[in-house]
C-alpha cells in the first residue's frame, strides 16, 4: 500500500507543472506523507489520516502563503491598479473637466469636488476611474 502513496504522490506532485495552482502539489506531498505513514505503521487508516491531515493543513495553510509569495498581491485590473495613484495636473482640472499626467500618460480628469478647482502643476491622487476620466482630489488638506 506504501508503494501506491508513493507512486500517487509523484504522479500529482508532476502534473503540478502542468497546472501551476499549487493544489497537486499539496495532494501529491500529502500523499507522500501518507506513504510514509504506511511504511511505518502499516496501517491503511493511520496513513489514510495522516494524507487527510497533511491535505488539509497544506491547502489551507501552506498554499495561500506560497501562492502570495510567489505570484504577489492580485490586483483586479488596470483601473483597480490605477486607484490610489498620484498624477499631476496639467490643464485646470473642474467638475467639468481638465488633464492630467497619470503614470507617464495624459488622461482626462474631473475633480472629485465639485467646488474644487485644480491648477496645473498641483499633485492629486486617482480617487477613481469613471469611464476613461480620473476623478482625482488634492492631496493637500
Amino acid at each position: 500500500m506504501a508503494l501506491i502513496w508513493l507512486i500517487a504522490g509523484v504522479v500529482l506532485i508532476a502534473a503540478e507543472v502542468l497546472s501551476g495552482d499549487f493544489v497537486l502539489l499539496m495532494i501529491g506531498s500529502a500523499a507522500l506523507a501518507g506513504a510514509g505513514a504506511e511504511f511505518a505503521f502499516g496501517n491503511v487508516f493511520v496513513s489514510s489520516a495522516v494524507f487527510a491531515l497533511v491535505a488539509l493543513g497544506l491547502i489551507t495553510v501552506a498554499r495561500p502563503w506560497l501562492k502570495r509569495r510567489m505570484h504577489g498581491e492580485h490586483i483586479r485590473d488596470n483601473v483597480a491598479a490605477l486607484t490610489g495613484a498620484r498624477a499631476t495636473v496639467t490643464s485646470t482640472v473642474d467638475r467639468a473637466g481638465g488633464r492630467i499626467k497619470l503614470n507617464g500618460s495624459d488622461w482626462s480628469a474631473r475633480a472629485f469636488d465639485e467646488t474644487e478647482v485644480l491648477e496645473p502643476g498641483t499633485i492629486v491622487t486617482v480617487v477613481e476611474i469613471s469611464g476613461a476620466t480620473a476623478v482625482v482630489m488634492s492631496e493637500r488638506l
